[in-house]
């Protein structure tokens, strides 16, 4: 299926690995030129080089650390309005209410919850202006089961699961869209880190974490590819009727 993206311009935060690169990767191969952005200048390098050999398209990237709001504003600067923003930078730690210290709170949802905000507020003004756009918000299906062990990205997902459905039922009006997507499990470092706790949590044993995967749906975490093919759809006009929608990804496992 052609989702007739070739010839626009992306700019994926977190893009340098797991869901965000699989997600450019999506998109690249469609025609799509890239622009990726996350802290590490040399893994971002590295994951640019891969793509524009596999997929012959333009990739650009900028080291920034979307936590800090001068930074959200220089990478702004440099790259202009895209025509898609896939926002999927930021990792909330595990941890309950009394596990999770201030600082850790504050400094993950810096850069999650308020990073996903802070660029689309800079960004979708110039979409609208140009009244064209699409956003996509890689959330996780954490803001939907409000587990109390992992109780900031619980809070933080589900406050960015509010934002993009009040944002998305506003942007047809401006001649945009605006959607969520919902991960459960992703077979990414970070899961194995979320495993890992779990596993020390419940087993003993965090180098146990491969046994929790039994209990998932289909016996495994989805694949970062199987999160990545929805992005581009959703970005695409093939999905020109859809905003202010969140879309679960994890198999019904709920």
């Amino acid at each position: 299926m052609d989702l007739r993206v070739a010839g626009l311009r992306a700019l994926v935060t977190g893009g340098s690995k797991g869901i965000g690169q699989a997600a450019a990767e999506a998109l690249a191969a469609e025609g799509c030129a890239l622009v990726l952005a996350a802290r590490d200048e040399s893994r971002l390098t590295a994951t640019a080089t891969a793509i524009r050999a596999r997929h012959q398209v333009a990739v650009d990237t900028v080291a920034v650390d979307l936590s800090r709001q001068a930074e959200v504003a220089r990478l702004v600067a440099a790259v202009g309005i895209p025509d898609i923003l896939v926002n999927n930078a930021g990792a909330i730690p595990p941890g309950t209410l009394v596990e999770v210290d201030d600082a850790t709170w504050r400094a993950a949802w810096d850069l999650k919850v308020f990073g996903f905000i802070s660029l689309c507020r800079m960004l979708y003004p110039g979409m609208a202006a140009r009244r064209s756009g699409v956003i996509v918000n890689v959330i996780g299906a954490a803001g939907e089961r409000f587990d109390p062990a992992y109780i900031a990205g619980s809070a933080g997902n589900a406050a960015l699961m509010g934002f993009t459905r009040a944002l998305g039922r506003a942007a047809p009006a401006d001649g945009l869209r605006v959607v969520g997507i919902n991960p459960g499990p992703v077979a990414t470092e970070r899961m194995e880190m979320l495993l890992r706790a779990r596993a020390e949590r419940t087993l003993g044993d965090a180098g146990r974490w491969r046994e929790l995967c039994a209990r998932m749906p289909f016996a495994r975490p989805a694949e970062p590819e199987e999160i990545g093919a929805a992005v581009a759809f959703l970005a695409s006009p093939r999905s020109g009727y859809t905003s202010g929608t969140i879309l679960t990804i994890d198999a019904g496992g709920g």
